[in-house]
């Protein structure tokens, strides 16, 4: 599994559009409020440049991709933390996924209006948010009144837990999210398994329209400039031609985006998107008679990679053998490989990088 990336927005801003040009599914779409109750699901293979070539190199009988998982999650609109709209049932969508991304419409159509009368991105993007810290504020206000009668009798540890709360609760109600909260890695602690949405690594995704590629987009740059400000990314997507593009076969595809000047599809930046804000890299393994992209947290030792494959592998985990991918493909064989020296022997507590290719010894 790489990663589940929940989509969200106010109803109408091209959610559903967005997420079948993704997953290249059909799920219903319709101009008024709330056609997606129930999340739509979809999966994808994530391009991999460096699989495709080990693929070659190696040619084994079965090659498996890591995957991207996209939750179409209802439109949302104002008062949903006081259950308008879906309400509660569109807020607890959100707790399941790794990541937000947040759509936000970026040009007018006349038979699909937003929700608010006049396009105003930055207002859109303060309404979704407003409802997500006031949802987390609901969740903080409630686990203080429970720690409150525990302080005396709880100790150090309790009172330290009460005093992070009142930290976060003091935070969003000057309308910073969770994650911007300024806290120690300690203190990060105490708020793990309150899953606070604003908590999330979020990016936004300004739906475009394909009338204006090459044009100069004020919506568009309202976007960005406003995601500076929180130091988030923005990607731009063209929705409703990234979901006719799918239709098309790959080469043909290719030349009508060329025709426009397109040189990526807004999935590649996505996925992109998606790994570096989460902090995720790729790894790979060829035992048996499968060659496997792997995803992890950067940081990760050797021995909990392996577990990542199978328990039995990090338990009786003896050694790694690694070989970057810059090193093989400039061998072109894991004999080269060897025969050159660059096949380095690394022990449990060695930090797995982005492009390894691991061979893991262990015992059973």
């Amino acid at each position: 599994m790489g990663f589940r990336c929940g989509i969200i927005g106010l109803p109408n801003v091209g959610k559903t559009t967005v997420f079948n040009s993704l997953a290249k599914t059909s799920a219903d779409v319709a101009n008024y409020p709330f056609t997606t109750i129930d999340p739509n699901i979809g999966e994808i293979k994530v391009p991999d440049i460096r699989l495709e070539y080990l693929k070659k190199i190696f040619n084994p009988p079965k090659t498996t991709y890591t995957t991207l998982e996209f939750f179409d999650i209802a439109g949302l609109v104002k008062g949903a933390s006081k259950g308008e709209g879906l309400g509660n049932q569109f807020l607890g969508h959100i707790r399941d996924v790794d990541a937000i991304a947040h759509v936000v419409k970026c040009f007018k159509e006349t038979n699909a209006p937003s929700v608010n009368k006049a396009l105003s991105p930055e207002r859109d993007i303060e309404i979704v948010e407003t409802e997500l810290i006031l949802t987390d504020l609901s969740t903080i206000e409630k686990n203080i009144e429970k720690i409150k009668g525990k302080i005396i009798s709880g100790g150090k540890e309790t009172k330290k837990e009460y005093e992070v709360l009142l930290s976060v609760k003091d935070g969003l109600e000057k309308g910073f999210n969770v994650r911007d909260i300024e806290l120690s890695e300690d203190s990060k602690k105490h708020l793990e398994e309150l899953c606070f949405l604003t908590n999330k690594p979020m990016f936004y995704i300004a739906n475009l329209d394909d009338s204006d590629i090459g044009k100069d987009n004020i919506l568009l740059n309202k976007i960005k400039q406003y995601a500076q400000k929180r130091s988030r990314e923005v990607v731009e997507i063209y929705g409703k031609l990234e979901l006719e593009l799918g239709e098309l076969e790959k080469e043909e595809a290719k030349e009508y985006m060329s025709g426009l000047g397109i040189n990526h599809l807004g999935i590649d930046n996505i996925i992109q998107v998606g790994y570096r804000i989460l902090n995720l890299i790729t790894f790979y393994t060829t035992a048996g008679k499968e060659l496997k992209a792997w995803t992890l947290l950067d940081g990760t030792r050797a021995e909990k990679a392996a577990g990542k494959i199978h328990s039995d592998m990090e338990k009786g985990f003896i050694k790694a053998e690694v070989v970057s991918f810059d090193n093989f493909s400039i061998c072109g064989s894991m004999a080269n490989v060897k025969e050159r020296g660059l096949l380095r022997i690394e022990g449990r507590n060695y930090i797995i990088k982005d492009g390894d290719i691991v061979f893991f010894r262990f015992n059973v």
